[in-house]
């Protein structure tokens, strides 16, 4: 297995980890910018990761760059992009968002997170472009 892989691997395991302690503590209910917030805040703080906030994402069409409005919530170790949700259910619609991120940043991974669920396992996606 490469570092590269491994690195991701690691990364991801943190991410999810700090997720699932924001949900314990806070349960589901509130809106996404606060969860996003303490995500931001546990990662930075706890797990001393590089992330990057509302990184805005440029669309690139033939050789024009549009600024289109639209922002990753989360890069990781400009690695692992982290789009959060507080939803009833997660739809094809957000999982087709991320992997249009993945793309356009060309990013390799990416994670889906609900925090609107019982269980917060069963809110989390791993999406691979």
């Amino acid at each position: 297995m490469s570092n590269t892989i491994l690195e991701v691997n690691q990364i991801t395991e943190k991410i999810i980890g700090a997720a699932i302690e924001i949900h314990r503590s806070l349960g589901p209910g509130l809106l996404e910018s606060a969860y996003q917030e303490c995500l931001f805040y546990r990662l930075t703080q706890k797990e001393n990761l590089f992330v990057e906030k509302e990184k805005p994402m440029p669309l690139v069409y033939e050789e024009v760059n549009l600024d289109c409005g639209y922002r990753l919530d989360l890069l990781v170790e400009k690695q692992v992009v982290v789009e959060i949700k507080s939803v009833d259910a997660l739809t094809d619609v957000h999982t087709a968002q991320l992997l249009t991120y993945l793309k356009l940043g060309n990013h390799k991974i990416g994670l889906l997170i609900n925090f609107n669920v019982h269980y917060l396992k069963n809110g989390i996606k791993r999406l691979a472009n």
